[in-house]
């Protein structure tokens, strides 16, 4: 699924215009990043929560030559499902 497909599916369930409910959805989407830019974790209750871990800086290796390559830490989104996510999957 698509934003376009969510932006059409809320727009047909809500008789909303789709320009204005594709407004709502990038809005939505910048806030999340921008918390997360500044170190804030997101959490959307019953859907889950965003936050950021830093990952340590490892050894690596290349895959084509074999040769050890560092790698520097770095930062990355982490994604936890909430209860009511969990529970509609399984």
């Amino acid at each position: 699924m698509t934003k376009k497909d969510i932006v059409l599916k809320i727009a047909n369930e809500t008789k909303i215009k789709q320009i204005d409910v594709k407004k709502v959805v990038q809005k939505t989407l910048e806030c999340i990043i921008e918390n997360l830019q500044e170190g804030k974790k997101v959490e959307l209750r019953n859907f889950g929560v965003f936050k950021i871990k830093q990952r340590r800086g490892r050894t690596g290796r290349n895959p084509r030559t074999g040769e050890v390559v560092p790698v520097p830490p770095k930062k990355v989104v982490v994604f936890k499902p909430g209860l009511v996510m969990k529970k509609k999957i399984k």
